[in-house]
């Protein structure tokens, strides 16, 4: 984390994601709870930023706080991304995935058919522990790929782009479904914006 001590502190202002209440197998007090969430990770982020623009400014960069406030912006920056990333891809009037697509063409010459593709992700998203489930694409191989991210942090894909993002942090299904973890994934699968999701598959 780089800062430019003659500019302005850096502001995140998070995003509204109210669109999604009334979403099937969402009740609308487990998608407030979430967001509130999600706008804690921002609030954490311009926290961070502005403590770490502080001690540069006073020549602290090389004191222990500032090291530990710089390994924290890692997990809080995905934390707000992670959590964009996945209301940024639901819907509450998801239509399915068309047929002829790139990305189904890709899915289908790397798993086989769509609905292997669906199995491993599902099954990923399963896995016990907390954490994220997404689909990456790397540019560089052209290969697709369902992976397990822990926390915010751990598991990413260097140079990958996130294409389909579940949270798997138990906030995130157990106000409606306890420990049925298996329904949520279901009902996350019916709420998927695959236009969102293609959208990713395209950019370069």
């Amino acid at each position: 984390m780089a800062f430019n001590m003659a500019s302005k502190t850096m502001i995140y202002e998070p995003k509204t994601y109210d669109h999604l209440l009334g979403t099937p197998g969402f009740s609308d007090q487990l998608l407030k709870n979430h967001f509130a969430l999600y706008q804690g990770y921002v609030k954490n982020i311009n926290t961070l930023v502005e403590e770490c623009e502080a001690l540069m400014k006073e020549g602290k960069g090389g004191i222990p706080a500032y090291a530990e406030l710089t390994r924290r912006f890692g997990w809080e920056f995905n934390g707000m991304r992670l959590h964009e990333l996945y209301f940024g891809n639901m819907s509450k009037s998801s239509a399915a995935l068309a047929e002829d697509t790139p990305l189904v063409q890709d899915l289908r010459r790397i798993y086989g058919t769509f609905e292997n593709w669906e199995k491993d992700f599902r099954a990923v998203a399963a896995m016990r522990g907390i954490g994220w489930a997404i689909l990456y694409h790397d540019h560089e191989s052209k290969e697709l790929f369902n992976v397990w991210v822990n926390e915010h942090d751990v598991g990413h894909l260097a140079g990958a782009a996130p294409l389909l993002v579940l949270d798997v942090f138990e906030h995130a299904y157990t106000l409606d479904y306890g420990l049925k973890k298996a329904d949520y994934i279901e009902a996350f699968m019916k709420a998927v914006d695959w236009g969102a999701v293609e959208s990713r598959f395209a950019k370069p």
